[in-house]
């Protein structure tokens, strides 16, 4: 379920982009050097996004070097760090875990239960400083892993429980910000759990595996309810994001929530449409 939170690179200025890129080196540095190589390979956009939004929000201060990508190497590039960044790292393991653990246990995946294993000293690190937050993210999968074993449909039963915890993890404290962060991880949550399962269904009907949306599917303008439940997820949170007072990396922000999510969604339909056409032919 990561990778759907991302930046439309098109839409920003040069200087925006270096920023964007500045927190997506540093996010992929931390981990490195906090959990290693393995950790490292849990880097995705989402967690970046986190970082980003925290910096914004409680104006943390960030220290940035040069430094070559030995993946990008023909340009230096800033790299930042500061303690969101940290925070997003310290998820990025926590939320990697989780659904590694998820994944072996509803579909005896492999990789899956092999990446666990390698996450697991570093994971035990994050649950000692998080025990609040592993413990409920924890109880939603559960919930999670027992309605889809019942083959539930209840959509909002179900991405609601990826609310909660998306929730839990932008959520950073107990304060005065707490209650807009959480509803605007609530609704982000929902988004990212009805987006996963509509570009799964094909795959999922192939496989016989549960997805929510096969018997929808069937039916004729499945895409645009689709879209409809989408765009009513994204206004929620993006009501609760607009009513957090953030100043710097804002057009970023508002880049990733009215644009960058919905790269997925496009590329799913038009390849979708696509086949049909080819069908048809």
């Amino acid at each position: 379920m990561f990778g759907y939170v991302m930046v439309n690179k098109q839409k920003l200025s040069e200087e925006e982009n270096d920023t964007y890129l500045g927190f997506y080196c540093g996010l992929c540095d931390c981990l490195h050097q906090t959990y290693g190589r393995s950790g490292q390979m849990a880097l995705n956009f989402d967690m970046t996004f986190l970082a980003i939004l925290l910096s914004g929000l409680y104006e943390c201060e960030v220290t940035s070097k040069e430094y070559r990508c030995p993946f990008h190497p023909t340009k230096k590039r800033n790299l930042f760090h500061n303690v969101m960044i940290e925070y997003a790292s310290d998820m990025t393991i926590l939320l990697t875990y989780l659904k590694c653990e998820d994944n072996w246990e509803d579909e005896r995946k492999k990789s899956s239960y092999i990446y666990q294993k390698a996450l697991k000293k570093k994971f035990l690190q994050v649950q000692a400083k998080y025990p609040d937050k592993v413990k409920k993210i924890r109880e939603v999968l559960e919930k999670t892993h027992l309605l889809e074993e019942e083959k539930c449909e209840d959509i909002d039963a179900l991405a609601g429980l990826s609310g909660v915890m998306l929730g839990e993890i932008l959520a950073y404290r107990e304060d005065e910000w707490k209650g807009l962060l959480y509803e605007m991880g609530d609704y982000l949550g929902r988004f990212i759990y009805i987006m996963d399962a509509y570009e799964d269904v094909e795959k999922d009907i192939s496989k016989n595996c549960f997805n929510p949306f096969i018997k929808s599917y069937q039916k004729c303008g499945f895409d645009e309810r689709i879209k409809n439940i989408l765009e009513l997820m994204i206004a929620r949170s993006s009501d609760a994001f607009e009513k957090l007072p953030i100043l710097e990396y804002a057009n970023i922000l508002r880049n990733i929530i009215y644009s960058g999510v919905w790269a997925r969604y496009e590329m799913v339909r038009k390849k979708r449409e696509d086949d049909k056409d080819g069908r048809s032919v």
